[in-house]
């Protein structure tokens, strides 16, 4: 959770904070509307890694933060599909940048997967 706060935050704070230069950096364009929306989902980003932040020190897996893990699982999920699609498409400095990203999503989707799956309490037969 710790690690997904923050990766979820450093990009939150990016977008809030720097989305003519992020976009630039992806040649995608820089009016108004586009910023804007960009700002949007810096601020999207921020809520979701401060959530994450402050279930760090709970019990998270099976019925335990349920909803949490199923958000980021989808959030996680989904994206990570969505940059497998689009990776290829990338050359040079961006293709880095993007395949890095999409490394990232994935791993935090399958970790969310396996959370969802497994409890974090023994039950009495486990000792």
């Amino acid at each position: 959770m710790t690690v997904t706060a923050l990766y979820l935050g450093i990009i939150g704070f990016g977008l809030t904070f720097l989305p003519k230069e992020i976009a630039e950096f992806f040649d995608a364009g820089t009016n108004r509307t586009f910023i804007l929306t960009l700002q949007i989902f810096g601020s999207l980003y921020l809520g979701f890694g401060m959530m994450n932040w402050m279930a760090k020190n709970n019990l998270i897996g099976g019925i335990y933060n349920r909803p949490l893990v199923f958000g980021n699982l989808l959030h996680f999920f989904v994206s990570a599909f969505a940059l497998i699609k689009v990776v290829g498409n990338y050359a040079d400095y961006q293709f880095k940048v993007i395949l890095t990203i999409t490394i990232l999503y994935s791993l935090f989707a399958v970790c969310f997967g396996y959370l969802l799956r497994t409890s974090p309490v023994k039950t009495r037969n486990e000792h």
